[in-house]
């Protein structure tokens, strides 16, 4: 089990919130259903084709452990005091390492934090010389990519769906 801790302070309450990334298969499979279920999941995510049920979270929880015992690294599934808030991570494309996040709407509020506790676990990690992201052309905001460094690399196809590919140096 690997766990990577974060302390950030919330605007709202002014306390620390401790986020932690642990396995997917650290968490029910019913959190995964009822977070990929919500109709809002959709909007960003052109690959969301199916309904969510146990047997897909099983198989989506699976997929991404296989990731881990064939790269070392994968998918976490992202707490924020204990609580599942969403799941994210690296998985290999290629030669490429590819950060993709995905938060439940309660959560949005915490990616940027998420993603730089990432962002530090990738620099560490010498087989990373940079990350990709794949974003849909309906995401819109892209000033966080910008403000981290990443730069615009085109348009790609993926899975038979359009993105807009992003690249950061960990360097």
């Amino acid at each position: 089990m690997q766990h990577l801790t974060q302390e950030r302070h919330s605007q709202r309450t002014h306390r620390p919130s401790a986020i932690t990334f642990a396995r997917l298969t650290e968490v029910p499979p019913e959190l995964l259903v009822a977070h990929m279920s919500d109709p809002r999941m959709a909007e960003h995510m052109p690959l969301l084709t199916e309904p969510w049920d146990i047997a897909v979270a099983k198989r989506f929880m699976t997929a991404k452990e296989a990731t881990w015992q064939r790269d070392g690294l994968g998918h976490w599934a992202i707490l924020a005091d204990g609580s599942y808030v969403g799941w994210g991570g690296f998985q290999k494309e290629g030669d490429e390492w590819d950060f993709g996040l995905v938060l439940r709407p309660d959560a949005f509020g915490l990616g940027a934090a998420i993603t730089r506790a990432a962002l530090d676990f990738a620099r560490a990690d010498p087989r990373i010389a940079f990350v990709t992201f794949l974003l849909p052309p309906s995401r819109r905001n892209l000033g966080a990519l910008a403000r981290l460094g990443a730069r615009f690399v085109g348009e790609v196809d993926h899975a038979g769906a359009s993105f807009r590919k992003f690249r950061l140096q960990m360097e």
